[in-house]
């Protein structure tokens, strides 16, 4: 297998609480949520059910919503809490003393 490094794609000073962006992280869109608590999750930014945008969806602490269907992805593992629809793939995230933020 390959081996992965952590690639930078922001500031935490690029990310609103409570939101999220989407990056390019090795060809893949990755949405990058930043929650009112400071954790950092990061998810694949497109729904495998239909397609719809991750990123602009509602999310807490725990799940995002997808704004085209209302199914709810859990931001730590990806899994659909309320349906029956294929995993998001997930990422580590890190940052480093600068504030900078590493997916992967």
């Amino acid at each position: 297998m390959p081996e992965t490094t952590a690639e930078a794609v922001c500031t935490l000073a690029d990310l609103p609480t409570d939101q999220a962006r989407v990056f390019l992280v090795d060809g893949e869109q990755v949405a990058v949520f930043r929650m009112r608590s400071g954790r950092l999750h990061a998810v694949q930014a497109v729904c495998p059910h239909r397609g719809g945008p991750i990123a602009d969806g509602q999310a807490d602490e725990r799940v995002v919503i997808c704004p085209l269907h209302q199914y709810a992805y859990d931001l730590e593992t990806g899994a659909c809490t309320n349906g029956e629809q294929p995993a998001l793939r997930t990422w580590p995230v890190t940052t480093d003393a600068a504030g900078r933020v590493f997916v992967g």
